[in-house]
C-alpha cells in the first residue's frame, strides 16, 4: 500500500527513475539478495516502506514472524545501502513505537519512556530498532538516513485479509460482507472506545517525499541528534465506534453494531503530535470519510465486484 502510494507521488517528477522489486523478485530478509541488488543498481535514494504488518490478531498470533522479518528487512536494507554508498534513505516506522500510556498527543521525545503495548510489542521493538539503525549509521558513517513515524494508514492497495488486516480495511470488508449477506448485525472486537488517528496513504507518501526533500540542516533543526524521527499524522482522532459508524454508512450497512468486550482493545488512545512536521510546511489533504469512500471503491474493484451497497 505505502510503496504504491510512494510510486504515485514520485512519478509526478519525470526526472526521477523509480526502481522497485516485488517480494517474489527480491526477498529483503535475505542479506545476500539485498547486497546483490545494491551492487547491480546505482541507487541514489531509498524509501524503506517494506515490512510485515497487521492488526491486533496478527501481531498477537505471529510475534516471532513480526519481530524477525521486520528486523531482517531493515537491517539488511540499511546496512547494504550504506555499504553500497547510498547516502540518503527514509525509514518508515509506526506510531506503536510509543509507550502504551504515553501522554497524548504523543511527542517524538516519548520514545523509550515507558512500556509498550503488549499485543504488538515485538513489531514495535523492531521499528524502534530501525530508527536507531538510521541514527547509528548517521553517527558512524555520515549518512543522511531519516525516519518518519506514520499513524494508522489506510487507502488503495491496503491489506484486506480476513485475519491479518488493520482496523480500517478489516471494517470495510466486514461491513461489505454483512450487506451482501443481508446480516442484521455486526459484532466487533473490544468496547469501541479506543481512540485512533487515521491518515490516507497518499498523504503519507506526500509527507515522506516532503521530509526527504528537506535540506539536511532544516531536517536536523526539526529533530535532535539522538531523536531523529518525525511523526506523521492527521491531527484528528476518532473512536473505533465512530469509525465503525462511518464505515457502515460508506458501505450501506443499516443493521446493529455490537461489541464483544471480552476481546482486547489494544492501546486506549493513539494520537500523534504533528507539530514538528506542520512547522516544516506539510499538512494532510484527505478528510476521513472521503478517504474511506476511496478505499472502499478500491476494495470493491479489486476484490469483490458484486457490490450490493
Amino acid at each position: 500500500m505505502v510503496g504504491s502510494a510512494l510510486q504515485r507521488r514520485l512519478s509526478l517528477d519525470p526526472s526521477i527513475e523509480i526502481v522497485t522489486r516485488t517480494h517474489e523478485e527480491l526477498d529483503l530478509c535475505e542479506q545476500a539478495e539485498v547486497r546483490t541488488f545494491f551492487a547491480t543498481h546505482e541507487i541514489d535514494e531509498v524509501y524503506l516502506a517494506a515490512g510485515r504488518v497487521g492488526g491486533i490478531y496478527a501481531n498477537d498470533t505471529y510475534p516471532a514472524d513480526f519481530i524477525y522479518q521486520n528486523l531482517a528487512i531493515e537491517t539488511n536494507v540499511i546496512h547494504e545501502a550504506c555499504s553500497a554508498g547510498v547516502s540518503r534513505l527514509l525509514f518508515l516506522g509506526s506510531s506503536c513505537i510509543y509507550p502504551r500510556e504515553a501522554p497524548q498527543p504523543m511527542m517524538e521525545n516519548e520514545l523509550l519512556n515507558g512500556y509498550l503495548e503488549p499485543t504488538n510489542e515485538p513489531y514495535a521493538v523492531a521499528k524502534i530498532a530501525g530508527i536507531k539503525l538510521c541514527e547509528s549509521y548517521n553517527r558512524q558513517h555520515g549518512t543522511d538516513y531519516r525516519s518518519v513515524m506514520p499513524t494508522n494508514l489506510y487507502g488503495p492497495g491496503d491489506n484486506f485479509h480476513q485475519e491479518n488486516s488493520h482496523v480500517v480495511p478489516a471494517l470495510l470488508r466486514r461491513f461489505h460482507q454483512a450487506v451482501k449477506d443481508k446480516a442484521t448485525s455486526v459484532t466487533l472486537w473490544g468496547s469501541g472506545k479506543p481512540l485512533r488517528e487515521f491518515l490516507h496513504v497518499d498523504d503519507m507518501a506526500s509527507a515522506s517525499v516532503h521530509v526527504m526533500d528537506l535540506p539536511l540542516a532544516r531536517y536536523q533543526e526539526a529533530t535532535e541528534p539522538r531523536l531523529s524521527h518525525i511523526n506523521v499524522g492527521s491531527g484528528q482522532e476518532w473512536s473505533i465506534a465512530e469509525l465503525a459508524d462511518m464505515v457502515a454508512e460508506v458501505t450501506g450497512f443499516t443493521g446493529d453494531i455490537k461489541y464483544n468486550t471480552s476481546m482486547p482493545d489494544g492501546t486506549p488512545r493513539k494520537l500523534m503530535d504533528n507539530r514538528r512536521l506542520s512547522a516544516l510546511g506539510w499538512k494532510p489533504s484527505y478528510e476521513l470519510k472521503e478517504g474511506l469512500h476511496q478505499a472502499y471503491d478500491w476494495y470493491v474493484q479489486h476484490f469483490d465486484r458484486t457490490r450490493t451497497a
